[in-house]
């Protein structure tokens, strides 16, 4: 269990750039008897989301914001080895993201923690073309397609690529989930675009994705709701989706 405080503590050296403050707030928890996984999704998991509200609402700065990125990205490269080693469930993963540093540390979070779960992942991270996804696709057979941290410029490359997997009908059984990005700002936005699965946090996705019989479709939408108010899909963003179709 996280001692009171330990995020605030985390928190502040994390935006001074403080890597070595960081690494011992981190370091103390583990020797509290925090496991790995519980640093991933307790400590740095909400640490990150935090750091980029803050950016976005011009609190912090975009040097602090990488400053930030690339500390966490260091620790969660450290703690990999750490996390638990669940049997294998048979299930493969492929994950993408938007080509950015935030973005791809938030889905190698994902992937590290599935992979932890007993899945066989495939980490793609960001930049690559909807054809180089498909060719991957077609040659892996995953039995999910996780998509993380879209901005709204992607989001028509992204309703393309999922209007393109659901004509082919070549993998029928695959389940798209997203998370993270655009899709945890804009209700509904994951039904809109066309995906199965929608986690707004890596633990989410994780106990998400280990459903034996997922709910159809149509059904979805209460499941996946979250609790709190979210703004609705910005006029803009549904014309560029909408022109994308």
């Amino acid at each position: 269990m996280l001692k009171e405080g330990t995020l605030e503590r985390y928190l502040e050296p994390l935006l001074r750039g403080d890597r070595k403050s960081c690494r011992v707030v981190i370091e103390e928890a583990l020797q509290s008897g925090v496991p790995a996984n519980s640093v991933y999704v307790n400590i740095i998991w909400p640490i990150m989301v935090e750091i980029e509200k803050l950016l976005h609402s011009d609190k912090i700065t975009p040097v602090q914001e990488h400053l930030a990125t690339r500390i966490n990205h260091t620790i969660v490269d450290q703690l990999q080895n750490k996390l638990p080693c669940k049997p294998s469930k048979a299930k493969k993963m492929v994950v993408c993201c938007a080509p950015h540093e935030i973005q791809e540390l938030g889905a190698q979070m994902m992937a590290d923690l599935f992979e932890s779960s007993g899945w066989e992942v495939k980490f793609l991270g960001g930049g690559l073309t909807n054809d180089d996804i498909l060719a991957f696709i077609n040659e892996y057979g995953p039995d999910i397609l996780l998509m993380y941290g879209i901005s709204p410029r992607q989001a028509p490359d992204i309703r393309q690529l999922i209007d393109t997997i659901r004509a082919i009908n070549a993998w029928p059984n695959m389940r798209i989930m997203v998370s993270g990005g655009l899709f945890n700002r804009a209700e509904g936005l994951w039904e809109e675009i066309g995906a199965d699965l929608f986690a707004e946090t890596a633990l989410e996705a994780v106990n998400l994705a280990s459903t034996e019989n997922p709910t159809p479709r149509f059904e979805r939408r209460t499941i996946n709701r979250r609790k709190k108010k979210q703004q609705t899909i910005p006029q803009e963003l549904q014309m560029l989706i909408n022109n994308s179709s």
